[in-house]
């Protein structure tokens, strides 16, 4: 399947932005479930200074705002396609040793919570149905949109919500799975929905290492593996290594954002 992608995020700030520097990973790259067709981005009121692989393997681009600039736009775009893999990433490995995806981080931190969800992973023969299991469990305890959350959200807090978006259900099975000693990642990309071309945000999902099969993704919040309408962007251990962008600015000036999302065949 060929996807057409854009994804715009335009910053606003109500005064001169004196130093701005951001890292933004928003250019796919070809694996067994895609190949990339084309790809650019285009940059609004700052310039790149230099792009590289990341720890995770994700193309990264360093980004400068222009000095005094109030207006900040990033306008991803191109064709990927898609392959139905059945969620199998496979044994492609990075610079990461396994081991770096059962650490913990602020976002994917255990509490009671998790540690009782987690059990459910324990003594069971069959890790890639059980895990199937999990994902559903999660969407049954965790509705989406039934609760109030943000970025910088973990997964312990969305789980005691009741309620959360992509970002949470990920990091809710990202945070279980490293307990029961499976290597897990968060994955941000793209998702073609059968009823609309625009959307507020890109997606999220995650993916666990099972012995024999490699990365397999799981999307909670559909409670099915990507198959041909998933674009893969970046992961990491959780959202903030994965997300889309990321920085820092010097001043006064209060941020707003607006993010638009077209995908389409």
């Amino acid at each position: 399947m060929k996807l057409n992608i854009t994804h715009t995020t335009s910053y606003s700030y109500d005064a001169p932005v004196i130093y701005g520097l951001q890292q933004v990973r928003l250019t796919p790259l070809s694996n067994t479930q895609q190949d990339v067709l084309d790809w650019s981005v285009q940059i609004e009121g700052g310039k790149q200074e230099l792009s590289f692989l990341d720890e995770h393997q994700n193309h990264t681009m360093l980004v400068q705002a222009t000095p005094g600039v109030n207006h900040v736009q990033f306008t991803a775009s191109g064709t990927v396609e898609t392959h139905d893999n059945a969620g199998v990433l496979g044994q492609i490995y990075g610079t990461a040793p396994l081991w770096h995806f059962l650490m913990t981080t602020p976002r994917t931190a255990p509490g009671k919570g998790l540690r009782k969800l987690a059990r459910s992973l324990t003594g069971k023969s069959n890790l890639l149905d059980t895990l199937h299991t999990l994902s559903q469990d999660i969407r049954d305890h965790v509705p989406y949109g039934q609760a109030s959350t943000f970025v910088d959200t973990s997964a312990e807090d969305a789980l005691a919500a009741g309620g959360g978006v992509c970002q949470d259900h990920a990091q809710i099975f990202i945070a279980a799975c490293r307990l029961a000693d499976v290597p897990a990642r968060y994955v941000s990309g793209y998702l073609m929905m059968n009823d609309r071309i625009d959307q507020e945000a890109s997606h999220a999902w995650a993916e666990a290492h099972i012995d024999g099969l490699g990365w397999v993704g799981f999307d909670v919040s559909n409670v099915i593996s990507p198959d041909e309408r998933y674009v893969r962007i970046a992961t990491g251990l959780d959202s903030h290594d994965a997300s889309p962008i990321s920085g820092m600015r010097v001043g006064p000036a209060n941020e707003s954002m607006i993010v638009s999302v077209q995908v389409q065949q």
